[in-house]
């Protein structure tokens, strides 16, 4: 699944093709997404103009003068920007046609994707209004991480993985993040000092910035919106590598599951 990285990735590259562009035009192919597709966007959209375009958790904001366009790319969504002719492909579902000549194309083959309509404060949305603070902000310090996690008995990984505490924190990025850290996985969250916070919360921000840097990772279905793919995934220290030697101190990295899913971590070096 797409996380925070390949989010803001996907973001940056559809932005400059959308920012200020008139739409002249919406095809439904299969409204049957996680969420219905509303039947009546192209005559809410035809002939508006895309105002600004930002991201929200795992969430793409597409705003609009009297509303916004709610995208999330599911387990195996992508957005391409694509000359307005391109013929679809059995799973492409969703286009939003721009005036300029070119298009944006969602393709879902599982279909857990979601394109939605908010009229009002998109912030008070319900799969918006709950979120907790974006990791990349200033907002999420060592002090917020040390406050929220006072009462938390549950392991470390599945509290910052808890978009109600912080937003996009993926299970990869999660793995890799602790591992840098130099924190086990399975640690309660209220055992952590406000010194590991401190690191903790350096180390979420650093590895999500490389992974921007890089293009997220791609796994499975996911491409950029031109076609290309990330590589952050080649720098793992921890995530997929089960029995392969760590890279800090040799020892064999090793997997558990926490929540229903997998965690990778060194017992050397993580404490």
């Amino acid at each position: 699944m797409p996380e925070l990285p390949e989010v803001e990735t996907t973001l940056r590259g559809i932005a400059p093709h959308l920012q200020q562009q008139t739409v002249s035009d919406v095809v439904i192919r299969n409204a049957s997404l996680r969420w219905p597709i509303p039947k009546n966007l192209p005559q809410l959209l035809r002939n508006h103009t895309v105002r600004n375009l930002r991201r929200r958790a795992k969430y793409l904001l597409i705003s609009f003068d009297h509303g916004t366009l709610i995208l999330h790319l599911g387990m195996s969504g992508s957005l391409r920007i694509l000359p307005h002719h391109t013929l679809p492909e059995k799973h492409d579902h969703f286009d939003l046609i721009l005036a300029n000549g070119k298009l944006m194309r969602l393709r879902d083959p599982r279909r857990f994707g979601a394109v939605l309509w908010h009229a009002g404060d998109v912030n008070a949305h319900p799969l918006l209004a709950q979120l907790g603070p974006e990791p990349l902000n200033a907002e999420f310090d060592a002090d917020y991480l040390y406050q929220a996690t006072r009462n938390r008995s549950a392991a470390i990984k599945l509290v910052i993985m808890d978009n109600h505490l912080m937003v996009g924190v993926g299970n990869i990025y999660a793995n890799e993040a602790l591992f840098r850290a130099a924190i086990r996985p399975q640690l309660p969250a209220h055992k952590l000092s406000k010194a590991r916070c401190a690191l903790l919360v350096q180390t979420i921000k650093e590895v999500l910035h490389e992974a921007i840097t890089k293009g997220g990772s791609s796994l499975r279905d996911f491409i950029h919106s031109d076609g290309s793919s990330g590589f952050f995934q080649q720098h793992y220290f921890v995530y997929g590598r089960t029995g392969e030697p760590c890279k800090h101190c040799g020892a064999p990295i090793k997997q558990i599951k926490q929540g229903q899913r997998s965690s990778f971590y060194c017992a050397q070096c993580q404490q």
